[in-house]
C-alpha cells in the first residue's frame, strides 16, 4: 500500500490543535505525527496549508438501515458510527460490508435494545418497525436478554426507558425502575456498557440510579433542575445529547440538517434516502406536543449544567429521524453543541477522542502514531469556526483515499 504524507496542515489530535504538521501513514495505521518529517520514497503527498486534519469523526447515536448509510455517512468525514437499534441480520450484514469495503464508515452496534412491550420504538402508534423484536415484563427476565442479545454479537447494551410523554400526549408502557436496574447488572455482567435513551428527567434520573455508563439522550421534557447534574457527576456517566433530533421535531421552521442540505457543497453527497428523511416532519401532518414548550431549549439547557459540571458529552444525531441524515447531520450537531458552551475544540472533541474513551475504541479517535488513519481534512480552522468542518477536501478510512463522486 501507498505511503501518504500530508503536510504544512494544522492538525486537531483529538484533543487539541498543532499548528503546521505533517501526518504519515501507511497500511492504514498513522506512522508518524510531526512538524517536520521525511517524506518517504514513491509517497502521495498532499500540501494542506491552510487546512486542518481532523481524526475520522464519531457519531455517537445512530439508526442504520442500510450499507447506502453507511457510504453516506463517510462521505461526511464521518468514519465510525454508533447504532443504538437494528436487527442482528442487518448488523451482520452491516459489518461484513464495513470490515470488506474502505468507501462505507465503521460500526458498532447494540442490536436490539431492552423495551417494554407495546413500548417505544413499537407501539400500536408508530408500528412494529423491527419486526416483532423480543421485550422484557420484568427484572427477572433480564439476564436471559442480555445473554440472548450477546450471542447475537451486540457491542453494548441499549435500554429503552420511554413512556412517550416528551414526544406525544398517549403515554406508553414502559420499563420499570427494577428491570432497568437488573438489565444493567446483566450487561456487567458481560463486560459490556449499559446505555440508555431517557426523554424526560424522570427516567434519566432513574437510569442514572440504576448504575447506566452512559444516557444516549438529553431530557426535553422540562428545565434541568439544578442538582441534575451533581447526580450524572456522581454516576460518572457520559451523555449523548442528539441536539439535532431535539431541535428537528420540536422546532416550528427549517431544522439546521435542511439549510446545510441546501449547500450546494454537501447536498450532492446525501444519498436517494436522505430526500425523505430530510422532509418537515409537519409535512406528515405532525405537530409538537404542547408547542408553547421551548423543548429545545430545555435539551441545551440541561446540555450546558452538564457541561459546566464536568459531564462527558459525546456528539450523536440519532439519523435517519425526521429532519436528520447520516453523516450530515453530524455536523449540525457540533453547531449546536458550541451553543451549549462547548468551545468549537471541545465540540470536536465530542465527535472523536471522547465517544473513542467511552466506548473503548482504542484505536481510532485521535492522530498519534499507531492508530487508525481515518482521517478529515478540511479547509479553515474548525477549532476556532466549528462551521468550518463542511469545507470538506479529502476523506481516508483505514488510510484509502475515499472517491467523494457525488451521489446525486
Amino acid at each position: 500500500m501507498t505511503t501518504t504524507v500530508i503536510r504544512n496542515a494544522s492538525v486537531f489530535d483529538g484533543e487539541r490543535r498543532w499548528p503546521r504538521s505533517s501526518v504519515v501513514f501507511r497500511d492504514g495505521v498513522i506512522t508518524e505525527v510531526g512538524e517536520s518529517v521525511e517524506v518517504p520514497d514513491g509517497a502521495e503527498v498532499f500540501d494542506a496549508p491552510g487546512q486542518t486534519l481532523l481524526p475520522g469523526l464519531i457519531d455517537a447515536h445512530t439508526h442504520l438501515v442500510s450499507v447506502e448509510d453507511l457510504a453516506q455517512t463517510l462521505a461526511f468525514g464521518v468514519s465510525t458510527s454508533l447504532d443504538m437499534f437494528s436487527s442482528p441480520g442487518l448488523v451482520a450484514e452491516l459489518k461484513s460490508a464495513a470490515a470488506s469495503r474502505d468507501d462505507v464508515a465503521d460500526l458498532r452496534s447494540a442490536g436490539i435494545g431492552a423495551s417494554a412491550p407495546g413500548g417505544h420504538p413499537n407501539s400500536e402508534k408508530v408500528g412494529d418497525i423491527y419486526g416483532g423484536r423480543p421485550t422484557l415484563t420484568g427484572p427477572e427476565q433480564a439476564a436471559g436478554f442480555v445473554a440472548d442479545r450477546v450471542t447475537e454479537g451486540i457491542d453494548y447494551l441499549k435500554i429503552i426507558s420511554e413512556d412517550n410523554t416528551c414526544w406525544g400526549d398517549t403515554p406508553l408502557p414502559d420499563l420499570t425502575p427494577e428491570t432497568v436496574a437488573a438489565l444493567v447488572t446483566a450487561a456487567h455482567d458481560h463486560q459490556l456498557l449499559a446505555v440508555a435513551h431517557a426523554t424526560t428527567q424522570r427516567a434519566a434520573r432513574e437510569a442514572l440510579a440504576a448504575g447506566v455508563d452512559g444516557l444516549v439522550h438529553i431530557f426535553a421534557d422540562g428545565p434541568p433542575e439544578p442538582d441534575f447534574a451533581d447526580q450524572a457527576v456522581a454516576a460518572g456517566v457520559f451523555v449523548v445529547p442528539t441536539l439535532a433530533v431535539m431541535e428537528a421535531y420540536f422546532t416550528h421552521g427549517t431544522p439546521g440538517t435542511q439549510r446545510l442540505a441546501e449547500d450546494p457543497r454537501l447536498a450532492p453527497h446525501l444519498g436517494p434516502s436522505a430526500q425523505q428523511t430530510l422532509t418537515p416532519l409537519s409535512t406528515y401532518g405532525w405537530r409538537p406536543p404542547q408547542p408553547d414548550l421551548p423543548r429545545p431549549e430545555f435539551a441545551r439547557q440541561a446540555t450546558e449544567l452538564l457541561h459546566r459540571a464536568g459531564v462527558p458529552l459525546l456528539a450523536g444525531t440519532d439519523a435517519p429521524n425526521p429532519g436528520t441524515a447520516h453523516g450530515l447531520t453530524l455536523h449540525h450537531e457540533l453547531a449546536l453543541l458550541v451553543t451549549a458552551g462547548l468551545t468549537p475544540a471541545g465540540a470536536l472533541a465530542a465527535a472523536t477522542s471522547v465517544p473513542a474513551r467511552c466506548f473503548g475504541l482504542t484505536d481510532r479517535g485521535r492522530i498519534a502514531p499507531g492508530l487508525r488513519a481515518d482521517l478529515l481534512l478540511v479547509d479553515g480552522d474548525p477549532t476556532a469556526d466549528i462551521a468550518t468542518t463542511t469545507n470538506i477536501r479529502h476523506v481516508w478510512r483505514r488510510g484509502v483515499h475515499l472517491d467523494r463522486t457525488p451521489r446525486r
